[in-house]
């Protein structure tokens, strides 16, 4: 008796929090959901459509109850394509970048040389920088092409200095991101390679491995699992880069859907197809998290 009183007891004590996480997410979800049904545009004179009333949607004369009309619209628009494309492309671009160069990077670190402590915290740094901030340091102190450090090093060389968001700004996009997630899969994977166990290092230091063989059949499986929780959850974050984009004017050739949503919602102010475009993001999203979780279930099953 006293066990299910107990137990009672916690569920009631844990239910305020559960309600406000549940209400946290669930509200936001809900009003998206209603909008994007609705003709909902800032510049609509008729007020009915922009309060969130029963009215909207009763309507006699339909004139905000807008159906499936901006679903259909969003997913038929050109833009979404190129969006979804410029989307995918930065997460494989900016996850290889990150697991290639984070392994790398580990390796490094792992080994004992003086300074390593300083080296392993401002290798981190760049990972706590603001994307704001870290777009407009890239855009300003190391990519302009006249007063840039990379312009500086190209005149230095006697070399043409490179217009990175003029001819290459899905490339400059890319660099900015990766240059804040490589840090983050360092640390996953740095902390990975100090559980190595000892007693493997020794038998092939004694055997004599060389190096790749060594790396190849002791340190790659050791970091599978570590490799594919870097990839779930960069992926869920990268799915949602804006902000480097936005600072960079780079949103024609590298804009994404997270950029096209914010176009259509406050450049065209249409509040309805701009909620239409988080819900197709939002099933997207989820949709590459499942087949995500699969995978990583798999590797750590195994």
């Amino acid at each position: 008796m006293a066990t299910q009183q107990t137990r009672t007891l916690g569920k009631l004590a844990v239910s305020p929090s559960v309600f406000v996480l549940l209400m946290w997410m669930a509200v936001p979800l809900a009003m998206t959901i209603y909008f994007s049904f609705l003709r909902y545009n800032l510049l609509d004179p008729n007020p009915i459509c922009s309060l969130l009333t029963p009215g909207a949607l009763l309507d006699a004369e339909n004139r905000c109850l807008a159906g499936f009309t901006n679903y259909s619209y969003f997913l038929t628009d050109p833009a979404f394509f190129k969006a979804m494309g410029n989307s995918l492309k930065l997460v494989g671009w900016v996850l290889a970048i990150s697991v290639v160069g984070g392994t790398l990077l580990a390796l490094l670190l792992d080994q004992a040389f003086y300074g390593r402590g300083f080296v392993r915290i401002m290798m981190i740094a760049p990972f706590l920088v603001m994307p704001t901030v870290s777009a407009l340091v890239w855009q300003n102190m190391l990519m302009d092409p006249v007063s840039g450090f990379f312009a500086f090093i190209s005149k230095s060389l006697g070399l043409q200095p490179i217009d990175w968001f003029t001819h290459h700004p899905f490339a400059a996009v890319v660099i900015m991101v990766a240059w804040q997630w490589v840090p983050f899969a360092t640390l996953i994977l740095l902390t990975s390679l100090q559980s190595l166990d000892e007693e493997q290092k020794e038998a092939a230091e004694m055997d004599g491995t060389p190096p790749l063989s060594y790396f190849w059949y002791i340190v790659l499986p050791h970091l599978i699992r570590p490799m594919t929780v870097v990839v779930l959850i960069e992926t869920i974050f990268l799915l949602n880069v804006f902000a480097e984009i936005y600072v960079t004017g780079t949103a024609g050739p590298a804009g994404n859907l997270p950029f096209l949503v914010y176009q259509y919602g406050l450049i065209a102010n249409d509040i309805g197809g701009a909620s239409a475009g988080g819900i197709v993001a939002v099933i997207l999203a989820n949709i590459v998290a499942f087949f995500l979780m699969r995978m990583i279930g798999k590797n750590l099953d195994a």
